[in-house]
């Protein structure tokens, strides 16, 4: 009798456990298949540094489409901010589309100074050298520098 006792409450645990488990959900439904589709915290630095990379790539591959076969038709604009205040570097563009160029670089400057003040970021505070001039090499163009 013990042992038809023990396997009956054997079976009702079995199917409880059964019943019980159809009516939960499955909590890894909601979770992505893949760390590349996890959803980006918007309040973190890493997120902002990849927001900004995004912007001077676009700038630069708008710029990378026109090919350069004279330097006259070319002008250079500082690109990116410093924490001590100034350009990181410069960057040529085709005077054709200075118009739709120059608010991209001055947006992209202003986001980047408002993240280094967001996060305290320091810089070496050396001032960076304009360019002296433009030079085509194969299609592209490249900035001349004092004592190039």
């Amino acid at each position: 009798m013990r042992k038809v006792q023990t396997q009956i409450s054997a079976i009702t645990l079995c199917l409880t456990l059964a019943l019980v488990s159809c009516g939960t959900k499955n909590v890894t439904d909601n979770l992505p298949k893949d760390i590349s589709e996890r959803p980006a915290d918007e309040n973190s630095k890493k997120y902002d540094e990849v927001q900004l990379e995004k912007i001077k790539s676009a700038i630069e591959s708008e710029i990378a489409k026109e090919k350069c076969t004279n330097p006259d038709d070319w002008k250079s604009a500082p690109i990116g901010s410093k924490a001590c205040g100034g350009p990181k570097s410069y960057i040529a563009y085709p005077k054709t589309m200075e118009d739709q160029i120059l608010p991209k670089i001055e947006d992209y400057n202003k986001r980047e100074a408002d993240f280094n003040t967001k996060y305290g970021i320091t810089s070496d505070c050396s001032v960076i050298a304009e360019p002296q001039g433009i030079q085509c090499n194969n299609g592209k163009a490249e900035l001349i520098y004092a004592g190039q």
